[in-house]
């Protein structure tokens, strides 16, 4: 068996980081986000009330504890809107946070500040929320060998934001999307009348026949079991991952106990409804992965405002 943190297939799923890919995700997020604060005119309060000339320092603070996401982002919003203001992070992204502690600062134009202010207070905000959430997942399981998995289960369009803010948090990614690894689950099964064991056999044939530089060859082949009759079969045919959907304690315990017997080189994952108030008895069951939805559609967002250090008219 692996000792702690460590994976026993040197198989992952890609995980999301702050790259190219997702900043180009980031910006169009931005773009739709201001259409809909701006549309084709202007922040016609700030216009009102605002000298053109006035210039201030606010700072973005957080209202409550929590795991800080969306830093990034943020920097990224104001840039995209062309405000021409200077942004000054305090923390880090994933860094622990109290209530009042200023995590970022940003000078400039105070109808710029206040114009963007929602918007980067939306990204900070929602994305902090998953990052804490991921966190307090992570430190329920921390005394096990299980890691904690995110799912597809995300906001249309917030995809690689919502799972670099689970990374923010000590999380890790479930595959990205349907391309980049093979996810057998009972409706596939069901649609082509196979078996579990066959329907690996042909992902893998599938597979084999896809060119070298193709990056699906070397997809990960991961597939979904609710009986411990099913997991017979499919341990025979030794995919990557096996999920254990909606299994009782006895039978994820039956299931490693299965596992180990058989192939120790297959993880197992256990996955369906799992809670905070259940995942530290899944993971005592012995699986290696605990992919948990609510990581991203639950997630509440974390507490944030704006308050000015300074203000010059």
């Amino acid at each position: 068996m692996p000792a702690k943190g460590e994976f026993m297939t040197t198989k992952e799923f890609s995980q999301v980081v702050w790259d190219e890919e997702t900043i180009d995700d980031c910006r169009q997020i931005i773009r739709l986000a201001v259409r809909e604060d701006l549309g084709q005119g202007y922040d016609l309060t700030t216009l009102a009330l605002v000298a053109h000339d006035a210039r201030g320092i606010a700072r973005v603070v957080s209202r409550e504890s929590g795991v800080v996401a969306g830093l990034r982002p943020a920097e990224l919003a104001l840039v995209e809107m062309n405000t021409g203001t200077t942004w000054h992070s305090f923390v880090a992204e994933g860094d622990s946070v109290h209530p009042g502690q200023a995590l970022a600062e940003v000078s400039g134009s105070t109808r710029d500040i206040l114009t963007a202010e929602r918007l980067i207070l939306n990204l900070i905000g929602r994305m902090s929320g998953i990052a804490t959430l991921t966190r307090r997942y992570v430190d329920a399981v921390a005394s096990t060998n299980a890691h904690i998995y995110d799912t597809r289960k995300t906001t249309p369009g917030w995809r690689r934001l919502e799972k670099y803010a689970v990374t923010c948090g000590g999380g890790h990614n479930h595959r990205t999307g349907l391309f980049d690894a093979v996810l057998i689950k009972d409706n596939h099964i069901a649609h082509a009348a196979h078996n579990v064991s066959r329907a690996i056999e042909q992902a893998r044939d599938f597979l084999a026949k896809q060119d070298d530089r193709d990056s699906s060859a070397s997809a990960m082949i991961e597939v979904e079991v609710d009986t411990l009759k099913q997991l017979q079969g499919a341990l025979a045919a030794k995919p990557d991952i096996v999920l254990l959907d909606n299994m009782s304690y006895d039978e994820l315990r039956h299931a490693v106990a299965m596992r180990d017997a058989t192939d120790p080189a297959v993880e197992l994952e256990a996955s369906g409804g799992i809670n905070l108030q259940t995942v530290a008895d899944v993971a005592a069951c012995g699986v290696d992965r605990i992919s948990v939805g609510a990581l991203t559609h639950s997630a509440v967002s974390l507490d944030v405002g704006l308050d000015w250090a300074d203000v010059t008219s």
